[in-house]
């Protein structure tokens, strides 16, 4: 998994209550397992018309926010289904933070399990973060994990909670895998000492 220690990108306003994953990644794009590919399909029903062009008007179609690194939404982010591959899209796209007021419960954990930064913050914040986004590509947002803050382009600075063990895992890039290949000599050692009182297992 990408390591995420701190970043400096654009931030793109999506000023929209209760996202749900199937707005994230429609369900016909979920028969992959890959975790490569699906960025261009993120928001597909919201970005694309039914002619497949691309709708003007969508945030992540404005020539400012292409390549937004951060994403600021409205309440109840990633509700829905517990589809994974909601957040393999947001960072296909390159998208490594979302804030919003809330998330839903599955989609933040999987968030942190697949190398994004899920930041709840209190309405007022997140409004002044929107606010902030809405000045387009020359408002660049920092957020330092590290730290546990993020700075506006104007520089004020917001502080964020995050728990100690996810912060950990971000920044050393441990998603489920690398934290039990942390334990690599000890599950060989077991192994090794079941293989001789069981030899026939």
């Amino acid at each position: 998994m990408d390591r995420f220690t701190s970043l400096s990108g654009i931030a793109a306003p999506l000023p929209m209550v209760n996202v749900d994953t199937d707005m994230i990644i429609p369900k016909q794009f979920l028969k992959t397992i890959k975790r490569s590919g699906l960025g261009v399909n993120l928001f597909d029903e919201m970005r694309y018309d039914r002619d497949g062009n691309e709708v003007a008007d969508f945030v992540l179609n404005q020539p400012a926010y292409r390549n937004a690194e951060i994403l600021v939404a409205g309440e109840n982010f990633g509700c829905g289904s517990s589809r994974e591959h909601a957040p393999w899209a947001i960072k296909d796209f390159g998208i490594r933070c979302v804030i919003a007021p809330s998330f839903a419960d599955i989609f933040f954990n999987n968030c942190f399990k697949n190398g994004i930064l899920p930041i709840p913050l209190p309405q007022e914040q997140v409004d002044v973060l929107m606010e902030d986004a809405e000045k387009g590509e020359n408002a660049r947002v920092s957020v330092d994990l590290e730290a546990q803050t993020i700075t506006t382009s104007d520089g004020e600075v917001i502080s964020f909670d995050v728990d100690p063990f996810r912060k950990r895992c971000l920044i050393e890039g441990l998603d489920d895998i690398g934290l039990t290949m942390e334990h690599a000599a000890r599950i060989d050692d077991f192994e090794a000492e079941a293989g001789m009182r069981r030899p026939w297992a």
